[in-house]
């Protein structure tokens, strides 16, 4: 990602650590990217500031401890109930995030990051629709404060069991890494790829890849209205994949994604826009609207030769909408 570092001071010192790399002044030094203690503070202060946000449906309340296609979606989902319900939130419930788990990796240099597998209040724990929440949190640099980057929302059976060390901290994958199905950095092209031609077969079939196509299909042609679908890699920046390995040498992978929904009304049908989209939507839809969605993403990446990529959540959300 393209973050601030922390300043060199005048003199720098070059020294060796253990596991070989050059450090100056720690920027290169391999070492844990946070303490849970640090952790768990990260993880309050983003649900403090998430409950007030939600609240107030005020986008600015929370922006600070957000980031990348979570923040992006977050952000732009307030802005229009901030539009649709200015009083606020009539039916909000405080989120409550419990039983932390952290995978904390080492890691040298900035961005540094870590991930938080939890429970909330939002299902009913050990029933049908119980659910584990995994936020990825990452940090800039030494003067800059943790920000959630991604969520995933997953059964507990569908949470991947991540590789340790012998003391605890995860191990994170290279956005190279060339021992896997498909390379962290290549997964949002090759993602959007697969949406647009069905291939290459890289991906397993499930709701967020062949019934997804499919349904796109049913929906590209209708009485009265056509919509064209553009996909987009979203891999830079704030949104630039992580990963984790998993205990099978593969990766759990998080990563970003952009899709575009063009809808054109044929003569004399109305286009049905709803209140959010209305909100965000800039023009006036008289024949068209184009929907811009940043998707969330995350997947479990074998290693290569041993299957397709299987992606285990897609959290989609409107970000913008032109009328024309």
């Amino acid at each position: 990602m393209s973050r601030l570092t922390a300043a060199l001071a005048a003199v720098t010192v070059l020294t060796v650590t253990a596991s070989g790399c050059v450090t100056v002044h720690g920027e290169r030094e391999v070492v844990p990217s946070a303490t849970r203690a640090e952790a768990a503070q990260a993880l309050r202060d983003f649900t403090d500031a998430y409950n007030k946000a939600d609240k107030a449906f005020d986008p600015a309340l929370d922006a600070g401890r957000v980031t990348g296609p979570l923040g992006a979606v977050n952000q732009a989902g307030l802005k229009a109930r901030h539009v649709t319900d200015p009083g606020g939130n009539p039916q909000h419930v405080p989120l409550e995030l419990t039983d932390a788990k952290f995978a904390i990796p080492r890691k040298a240099g900035w961005p540094r990051w870590f991930v938080a597998d939890t429970d909330s209040n939002r299902d009913r724990e050990g029933g049908p629709d119980d659910t584990r929440w995994l936020l990825v949190f990452v940090r800039g640099g030494a003067d800059d404060v943790w920000k959630a980057a991604h969520l995933s929302v997953l059964a507990p059976k569908d949470v991947p069991a991540l590789a340790v060390d012998p003391d605890g901290f995860a191990e994170p994958v290279r956005p190279d890494e060339p021992g896997l199905a498909v390379a962290p950095k290549d997964l949002s092209e090759s993602y959007v790829s697969y949406l647009r031609t069905g291939r290459p077969e890289a991906f397993a079939p499930g709701p967020h890849t062949t019934q997804w196509r499919d349904q796109r299909k049913k929906n590209a042609v209708l009485p009265g209205m056509s919509t064209q679908y553009v996909d987009q890699p979203l891999d830079t920046g704030d949104f630039a994949p992580l990963s984790l390995r998993t205990r099978d040498g593969g990766a759990l992978a998080f990563f970003a994604t952009r899709h575009f929904e063009r809808q054109t009304a044929a003569k004399g049908v109305r286009l049905n826009i709803n209140a959010d989209v209305r909100a965000l939507m800039t023009g006036d839809a008289r024949s068209s609207v184009t929907k811009e969605r940043v998707s969330d993403d995350a997947a479990v990446v074998p290693p290569a030769g041993r299957g397709p990529v299987l992606v285990i959540n897609r959290l989609q959300g409107l970000v913008s909408a032109k009328g024309e």
